[in-house]
């Protein structure tokens, strides 16, 4: 019994392991039928269809099989591109992508997904296969493929500026800014002429600098030179403000980049330095520090409250009315804004000259405010702030001091506007130095009488007692000591002829053979045989009539292929349109770094950020990157669940 208890279970065994070999066997059939019909399935509807799925990667060269892997407006091909433009789209605005609360049932799941989802609302088809519709593990919108996304752009707007250099010399502009974080950001930015002859400022980027010696910044420069491909030695000129860590004669970053191109020269800041100007005489002269003090004090009393605010912008609407209805005021399209005090600010250009013209233009209406605070003001300390400012304002020193100064930053902001613009070259700018320094000159000989009588009818039209100019001087700091000097005197010699004098001393310090190593002594006598040629022909050609500026002159020189016959000509002529002339581009570049990075955005990498910024500012080539080129590179990026 036992024998055959033995034998049945050793049958019984051999017999049920068979059958579990026929059940897994028969399993696995069917569920890699199952598979193959899901994943035919899923690739005709998400990953470009069977050209590399079930026909293997032999029709990879076959047009339809390729059109068939783009697929319709539903395709993976196509949604990809639709997650591009909602991108590029947020880019180009400056707007944030990601929302505080992005899950599925949030109202508000932030600027990128609302925008996919608002375009799959557009079409049925689309709207079937994104977001919850799509993959779980491949939806295509986390903050990393958003990120990605975004550096492809930046990575071909790069690529596109550094085939506008061509490998040719730039010169470069550096500054550095906090941002809202508090991190030292160094923006970059080239300047060079083109293929086309054409003058132009383009921004690389935005560096995190820990530190902002000038060892530090010479080593960020190198890795972005060398990450772009490019040689210091290629450098023409350097663009830096007044910053010791910059200019620095032995140790700054000019000196720097020097010893290892001394063709790389340096040229500090225009518009920098006549705002240096202003405040060289702002410190210098005692008076003229007193008044900018007052004023500042007069911004702190007024502009600190709201309440005052608002007091101040009832006064003006009430003088609007009062004057639209007596038809002494005229109405139309941008007339009659809102005004209100600018804080003068020494690094920021124009600012005093601003606060002045809106300090005359809401003269009469900030004395009824300070006699408003004066009276019924809350704070004593502001009560008697305004008593001191109104004793101020009612005397003739703060009248002169006023005009004085609105005349003279009114020559210089002139020049401070046309040394901002893009298209500003070295030669026109040393131009305008000289003219403005003419007309300061000119005004110190001629401009006494005219002068005067702007300050007495500013005088006679607010009720300040004028000042009898033939009678003597009274020193308020010594009042009962003879000065044996008239009014006129003191006035005229001491105060006008001395701050005009400064002025033009300062534009005389600050405002002062290039490339000796780009023309070699063959280069240079050839140049000189070729300038008399290049002379004679130019002056017989009509195209070149109508110029306007060196920047003109070199994009017809390229028209009309005149580069190649007199290439010495042009090499010197480029290289004058290389040096820099201000910072501006920098600081406009910094403009829109706050406008992407704010304090509701703070947490924004450096990396996304320095992307964003470059997308962001340089429009023009941003806008020039197809999709279908950003897919590629962020293709190529990494590996991808499904190939796009």
């Amino acid at each position: 019994m036992n024998q055959r208890h033995k034998i049945f279970q050793k049958i019984f065994r051999k017999l049920f392991q068979k059958i579990c070999l026929w059940i897994l066997a028969i399993g696995n059939i069917f569920w890699t039928i199952i598979l193959m019909k899901e994943m035919r399935d899923y690739t005709e509807n998400k990953g470009g269809s069977d050209t590399f799925v079930t026909k293997g990667f032999d029709t990879w060269k076959n047009p339809q099989s390729l059109r068939e892997h783009v697929g319709l407006v539903n395709s993976f091909h196509n949604n990809a591109l639709k997650r591009a433009d909602c991108c590029r789209y947020l880019v180009r605005q400056g707007l944030s992508f990601r929302g505080h609360d992005e899950s599925v049932d949030s109202e508000n799941r932030g600027n990128f997904l609302e925008l996919v989802k608002y375009t799959a609302g557009q079409n049925e088809a689309v709207s079937k296969v994104v977001l919850e519709n799509a993959p779980k593990n491949n939806q295509m919108v986390c903050p990393k493929i958003q990120k990605d996304i975004v550096h492809c752009f930046a990575e071909e707007v790069i690529r596109s500026i550094i085939q506008e250099v061509d490998h040719d010399v730039f010169c470069l502009i550096v500054d550095e800014s906090a941002d809202i974080s508090d991190k030292e950001q160094m923006a970059v930015v080239f300047c060079f002429v083109d293929k086309h002859g054409t003058v132009k400022e383009r921004f690389i980027g935005l560096i995190h600098v820990k530190e902002t010696f000038s060892a530090s910044l010479k080593c960020a420069i190198d890795s972005l030179f060398a990450k772009l491909g490019l040689s210091i030695k290629q450098l023409r000129g350097q663009g830096y403000d007044g910053a010791s860590n910059m200019k620095g004669e032995f140790n700054g970053l000019r000196s720097l980049i020097l010893r290892e191109n001394s063709s790389a020269y340096y040229i500090h800041c225009f518009a920098h330095q006549l705002q240096l100007v202003v405040v060289a005489v702002a410190k210098k002269h005692f008076e003229i520090g007193d008044f900018f003090d007052m004023i500042s004090v007069l911004i702190n009393v007024v502009g600190a409250s709201c309440k005052r605010k608002d007091r101040v912008r009832d006064e003006f609407r009430k003088k609007l009315e009062e004057g639209i209805n007596q038809g002494e005021i005229k109405t139309g399209k941008r007339l009659n804004q809102e005004l209100s005090l600018q804080r003068p600010d020494n690094t920021r250009w124009g600012t005093h000259y601003t606060t002045l013209l809106r300090l005359v233009d809401l003269f009469t209406l900030i004395i009824k405010v300070l006699e408003w605070i004066e009276d019924d003001g809350t704070d004593s300390t502001k009560r008697r702030q305004a008593n001191g400012l109104l004793k101020y304002f009612n005397t003739f020193d703060f009248v002169f001091y006023l005009q004085l100064m609105l005349l003279i930053l009114g020559l210089t902001n002139s020049l401070s506007v046309a040394l901002q613009r893009k298209d500003q070259d070295i030669l026109n700018a040393m131009s305008l130095v000289k003219s403005t320094k003419q007309q300061l000159f000119k005004l110190r000989d001629d401009g006494w009488d005219s002068f005067l009588n702007e300050v007495f009818s500013f005088c006679k039209d607010h009720d300040i007692e004028f000042v009898i100019m033939d009678g003597e001087f009274v020193d308020p700091r010594k009042p009962r000591k003879k000065s044996n000097m008239t009014n006129l005197h003191h006035y005229q010699v001491e105060c006008f002829y001395t701050v005009l004098d400064m002025q033009i001393q300062e534009f005389n310090d600050r405002f002062d053979e290039f490339y000796p190593q780009d023309f070699t002594p063959i280069d240079r006598r050839s140049l000189e045989h070729q300038l008399g040629l290049y002379i004679d022909n130019i002056r017989e050609d009509d195209r070149f009539a109508n110029l306007k500026s060196l920047g003109d002159l070199a994009r017809v020189m390229i028209e009309t292929r005149k580069h190649l016959s007199h290439p010495q000509v042009y090499r010197l002529l480029k290289l004058v349109l290389t040096l820099p002339i201000a910072t501006a581009t920098v600081e406009r570049c910094f403009s829109a770094m706050k406008i992407v990075k704010t304090t509701l955005r703070n947490r924004i990498g450096d990396q996304f950020l320095n992307d964003y910024v470059v997308c962001f500012v340089e429009r023009e080539l941003f806008d020039k990157v197809t999709n279908e080129v950003v897919i590629r590179r962020f293709q190529s990026m990494e590996d991808r669940r499904i190939a796009l």
